[in-house]
């Protein structure tokens, strides 16, 4: 754990990760919870997204409920390209996440494309302008957990508190499109808040509408799976959970809702789908795992081996992250 924040920090982590106040006192509100004031409380937070330990308060939305489609895309390019093709992918307004991993393809990055482009075309440009080996599309057939949460008072993961699928109606389903001004509340909501006692104040103004709606909408979106949560999003490393890998296994198709549940208990495990396989790649189901250490990944790993049953997996760790960050909606 980071040396240069106490235990209040910590607290104060958790409480915002977890679920961030809709209301228009926010930070007084979080600050009565731990027996902080209000001024204490939005110094703490802003000490600590100066030190890049949070990277962002804002709305979590569900990609496919805003129209948009997503998937992971694996890229492979010879060790002297990697660097300049993967600044090159970065620069795309649609990729969110971007790193460098071990194995077979060595650059793995999140796309997401509105309803009017195709996912397949803009990967084939990438790929054409980057002069990559081989590539792959791997979207979610099946999502089984999402959520990246850190105790930070344990110095363990809480991934108890993702987000299942048991909360939507059925895995992949898109909401009715938005509205005109759904969408503009989307472009605010998804915007990190500024650090002051009323932050929602002034977004609700450029809205035209009262914060109690501006509440009031953005919990029915909630309730309808539109928006994930709204919380903050902390830079792992930056927290002290150093090594991560994309644990990949191979799953016989019987077992894949099985499996997939076992690996969603786990509080480690952040992240957890299935994907498409390919006959070089037979590794259906994909968990991310975050700990301290790369020895504390791979315990995590075996645990899953025995939970499960199964011995034939891969850990891709993360050698490089090119790109971090929440893809814009509706601009």
């Amino acid at each position: 754990m980071p040396s240069d924040i106490d235990l209040k920090d910590r607290e104060l982590l958790n409480v915002i990760q977890s679920a961030f106040p809709l209301v228009e006192t926010p930070f007084r509100h979080i600050g009565e919870s731990l027996g902080l004031d209000e001024s204490d409380v939005l110094e703490r937070i802003q000490r600590l997204k100066d030190t890049n330990i949070v990277r962002q308060i804002s709305a979590i939305f569900d990609t496919r409920r805003l129209g948009y489609k997503s998937s992971l895309v694996a890229m492979r390019f010879e060790a002297d390209r990697l660097d300049d093709s993967a600044h090159v992918i970065s620069e795309h307004p649609g990729v969110s996440h971007n790193y460098a991993r071990d194995g077979h393809y060595n650059l793995w990055f999140t796309l997401a494309a509105p309803p009017e482009d195709s996912l397949e075309d803009t990967v084939a440009d990438m790929a054409t302008a980057t002069n990559a080996e081989a590539y792959r599309l791997m979207p979610t057939i099946r999502f089984f957990k999402i959520g990246v949460n850190f105790d930070m008072v344990k110095g363990e993961g809480a991934g108890d508190q993702a987000v299942k699928p048991m909360r939507q109606a059925a895995n992949g389903q898109q909401a009715a499109p938005l509205t005109d001004s759904e969408r503009q509340i989307v472009r605010e909501l998804q915007e990190d808040i500024s650090i002051e006692p009323a932050p929602f104040e002034a977004m609700a103004s450029r809205l035209g509408m009262s914060q109690t709606d501006l509440f009031a909408v953005a919990n029915e979106m909630i309730d309808g799976g539109v928006m994930r949560r709204f919380s903050a999003v902390l830079h792992h490393r930056r927290a002290g959970f150093r090594s991560n890998a994309m644990v990949v296994w191979k799953v016989p198709k019987q077992r894949s809702e099985e499996v997939g549940a076992i690996m969603a208990e786990s509080k480690w495990v952040s992240h957890c789908y299935e994907r498409p396989t390919y006959p070089e790649w037979p590794y259906s189901h994909f968990t991310m795992v975050h700990a301290t250490t790369r020895e504390g990944c791979e315990k995590i790993a075996d645990e899953l081996s025995a939970a499960t049953g199964l011995d034939d997996f891969k850990m891709l760790y993360s050698t490089r992250e090119y790109k971090k960050t929440r893809v814009k909606y509706f601009v």
